[in-house]
């Protein structure tokens, strides 16, 4: 008897929300059911095999206009370092100005990914 692994996963990849089967097959080979467009196709061997998220925050600006920029991770980083970047975003602090697509912190936890200001924040 084949050793399948069954996972039941929600897609997040659209508004839809499908629910997935995504079944890994004992020769490693993966299937996926239940979506209803390409994006859950792809989107379901990813989640099961090796999750990513793009994670956003704010961090504490000195001398702006504004006392937070909202930040974002550059590109994906594994799902299970998510709290991990959340908690050494808590503690940075940025100088203003801040401009759209500054680095605000280099090589998150030496990811290779970058924080990034999605927003900017002028000098007082």
């Amino acid at each position: 008897m084949a050793k399948e692994k069954i996972h039941t996963i929600t897609c997040i990849g659209c508004p839809v929300g499908c629910e997935l089967t995504v079944t890994v097959h004992e020769d490693q080979t993966i299937t996926v059911t239940g979506n209803e467009c390409n994006v859950g196709a792809n989107y379901g061997p990813k989640e099961v095999t090796n999750p990513v998220r793009m994670i956003t925050s704010v961090v504490y600006v000195e001398g702006g206009k504004e006392r937070v920029v909202p930040v974002k991770t550059r590109t994906e980083i594994p799902k299970p370092l998510k709290l991990d970047v959340a908690k050494q975003l808590k503690n940075v602090v940025v100088m203003a100005p801040v401009k759209i697509n500054d680095i605000i912190v280099e090589n998150i936890l030496n990811t290779g990914v970058d924080i990034i200001a999605t927003g900017n924040v002028d000098e007082i």
